[in-house]
């Protein structure tokens, strides 16, 4: 019997979606949690620590981001036909990240995540 292979769950940063083009005009953000770990909000969309995006603004630094969020309309398991959750994403949230410009020279690479520093481990 062979297995089903594991889907991604929603909301894991491991999408290429972001990675379309390379624009000249591309900075480096940092998208960091400004929310406590409690808020009520993180119960919405999942808290990946800190992130470095590559992006044109920091209005696109969270919306890179975010696109690079897996979708349920990336994944067989659907809330509905149609029906994206990318606006759900944390990155959008200014109550829970904040962007802050890194650098104005965004080097080489495409538009999209950079790195990410996971948050620490709840004991």
């Amino acid at each position: 019997m062979t297995e089903k292979p594991k889907q991604p769950s929603v909301g894991s940063l491991d999408h290429p979606i972001s990675a379309k083009h390379v624009p000249a005009d591309l900075q480096v953000y940092r998208l960091v949690p400004s929310a406590a770990a409690d808020d009520p909000r993180w119960d919405n969309a999942p808290n990946h620590g800190e992130v470095t995006v590559r992006a044109r603004s920091l209005a696109d630094a969270r919306v890179a981001a975010a696109e690079a969020e897996v979708d349920f309309l990336d994944i067989d398991a659907k809330p509905g036909d149609g029906t994206s959750t990318d606006f759900a994403s944390a990155f959008r949230d200014d109550k829970l990240y904040h962007a802050v410009l890194e650098s104005a020279d965004g080097g080489n690479g495409p538009r999209g995540i950079i790195s990410n520093k996971p948050k620490p481990a709840e004991r």
